[in-house]
C-alpha cells in the first residue's frame, strides 16, 4: 500500500539529524553557555516549589506569569523601550517566538527579508512556512537599508506584494558580530512603515556587551508599533531554562496566544527566574557574564592571530561568536569535516545563507569561505587547543594559513579587525 505523502513543510526539511560528537571534542559550533557561569538557582527553586507550589505545579497562563512580565517590561523600559506587561508574552525560548510570529503572519508563498548571512536556526523555521527569502547584504553598519529600499521598489514596480517582515539580529549579529548603526535602524523602521512591513528584532545578546555604548533597540525607536522584540534568558542565565518572550501589539499577542499549543510555558521555571531576579542577583551576574565572555573572545582572537594569521575576522564588542573569512579557495564545509576529525567542531558559513535551499528568489549558491566560531562554551585552554586543531585541519585543505590572500571583512563602527 502506498504511504500518504508528508506535508510540504516537512518534505523540504533534511531527513537526518547531525551526529553528536563523542570523545574529547572541543565545541566551537554552537552557542552553549559556559557552565561555570550558570547561576545557583537552588534557593529560588525551593521557594518556587514551597511558597508558590500551587502556582508552579499547575498549567501556566498563556501570557506568562504577571510578575515575570512586569520584570521584563521594567528591564525594557530601562533600556529605552516603553513596553507594558500586557504587551509581553512569555515563550519557550526565543525560537518559539519566531515560530509563533510565522504562524501569525505568513501564508505559503509570502516573502520575508533576512540578512545574508542570517541566524541559521531560523532558516528551517521560515522555510517550513514555504516562504520566498529576500536576502539583503550587510556592511560595516549592519543591514544595508539602501539595498533593501531598492529591492522593495523593484517589488512594487513588478506588482509583487511587499515582504511580510524583516528579520534581523541588530546587536552582535549572529553570525557576523556586526552591530547595526542608529541611522540604519531608523532607516529600517522608516522603510517598514512606508511599505507596511513588520520588523522582528531578535535580541538575545544585547546585554552581553564587553565595551562601547549601546545603540537604541529597534523597539525603543519604534513609533508605529511595527516591531516585534524577541528576548531570552538563555544567553545571560542558562539556555536550559527555555524561557523567552515577545514584546508587541496587545491584539496580535492575543492571537498568538491562541496559536501557542503547549498548555502554557512552564510556571515553575518562570517562578524560579522571578524569585532569582527579585533577590537582586541579575546585575552582578550580568557583569560576570560580560567579563567572562570578554576574556573568551580575547583569547580566541589572540589564538586566531597566532595560528590562522591569514583568516580575517571582525572582532565584536559583545555576543558569542566571531565570523571568519578564509582564503578564497578554502571550502569551509570541507574544512569543518577535517576539523571534526581533528577534534574540534565548527560551523561552515554556508549554513547561514537562506539562498542555499528551496524557497529562495536566487539561483546562485552561498559563499564557501566563511566560518562561525563560538567562544562561549569552551574554557580558555580549550580555545587555544581548538584553534590549534583548526589550523591543522586547514593545512589538510592543501593550503597553509599564510599562503594565500584573503578577502578581509570591513570593520564596522563597533569593532576592530584582526
Amino acid at each position: 500500500m502506498e504511504q500518504v505523502s508528508l506535508a510540504r513543510r516537512a518534505a523540504r526539511l533534511a531527513a537526518n539529524i547531525p551526529a553528536v560528537a563523542h570523545g574529547p571534542t572541543i565545541p566551537f559550533d554552537s552557542g552553549h553557555g559556559f557552565p561555570a557561569l550558570f547561576p545557583d538557582l537552588t534557593a529560588a527553586a525551593d521557594k518556587a516549589l514551597t511558597t508558590h507550589r500551587e502556582e508552579t505545579l499547575q498549567y501556566g497562563s498563556r501570557p506568562g506569569l504577571l510578575e515575570l512580565r512586569e520584570w521584563i517590561a521594567e528591564s525594557m523600559k530601562e533600556d529605552g523601550a516603553d513596553v507594558s506587561p500586557d504587551e509581553i508574552m512569555v515563550t519557550n525560548g526565543a525560537k518559539q517566538g519566531i515560530d509563533l510570529l510565522c504562524r501569525l503572519l505568513l501564508d505559503e508563498g509570502d516573502s520575508i527579508v533576512v540578512t545574508a548571512p542570517t541566524y541559521f536556526t531560523s532558516i528551517p523555521i521560515f522555510r517550513s512556512f514555504d516562504v520566498n527569502f529576500v536576502e539583503v547584504g550587510q556592511d560595516a553598519e549592519g543591514l544595508d537599508t539602501g539595498q533593501l529600499e531598492t529591492t522593495l521598489k523593484r517589488f512594487k514596480q513588478q506588482g509583487h506584494k511587499a515582504p511580510k517582515f524583516v528579520y534581523n539580529v541588530p546587536d552582535f549579529h549572529n553570525p557576523t558580530g556586526i552591530t547595526m548603526s542608529r541611522r540604519r535602524r531608523e532607516a529600517l523602521l522608516e522603510l517598514a512603515s512606508r511599505y507596511g512591513m513588520y520588523v522582528i528584532e531578535d535580541s538575545p545578546y544585547r546585554k552581553v556587551r564587553f565595551e562601547g555604548s549601546s545603540e537604541p533597540s529597534l523597539k525603543a525607536l519604534d513609533r508605529t508599533n511595527n516591531v516585534f522584540h524577541l528576548g531570552t534568558f538563555s544567553k545571560l542565565m542558562a539556555p536550559g531554562l527555555r524561557i523567552g518572550w515577545i514584546a508587541g501589539k496587545r491584539e496580535l499577542l492575543a492571537r498568538m496566544m491562541q496559536l501557542k499549543a503547549d498548555g502554557g510555558t512552564s510556571p515553575l521555571v518562570q517562578r524560579i527566574i522571578v524569585e532569582w531576579c527579585k533577590a537582586g542577583h541579575f546585575p552582578a551576574h550580568t557583569e560576570n557574564v560580560q567579563r567572562t565572555y570578554r576574556l573568551h573572545r580575547d583569547r580566541m582572537v589572540a589564538a586566531l592571530r597566532r595560528d590562522l594569521p591569514d583568516a580575517a575576522v571582525v572582532v565584536p564588542h559583545g555576543g558569542y561568536y566571531v565570523w571568519l573569512t578564509l582564503p578564497h579557495h578554502i571550502d569551509a564545509d570541507e574544512l569543518a569535516k577535517f576539523a571534526a576529525e581533528a577534534g574540534v567542531t565548527v560551523l561552515a558559513g554556508s549554513k547561514f545563507y537562506a539562498v542555499s535551499g528551496p524557497g529562495t528568489l536566487h539561483s546562485e549558491g552561498p559563499p564557501k569561505n566563511h566560518m562561525r566560531l563560538a567562544y562561549s562554551h569552551s574554557s580558555l585552554d580549550e580555545i587555544d587547543e581548538g584553534i590549534r586543531r583548526l589550523a591543522a585541519a586547514l593545512r589538510r585543505c592543501n593550503i597553509t594559513p599564510a599562503s594565500a590572500p584573503s578577502e578581509r571583512l570591513v570593520a564596522h563602527s563597533n569593532s576592530t579587525t584582526a
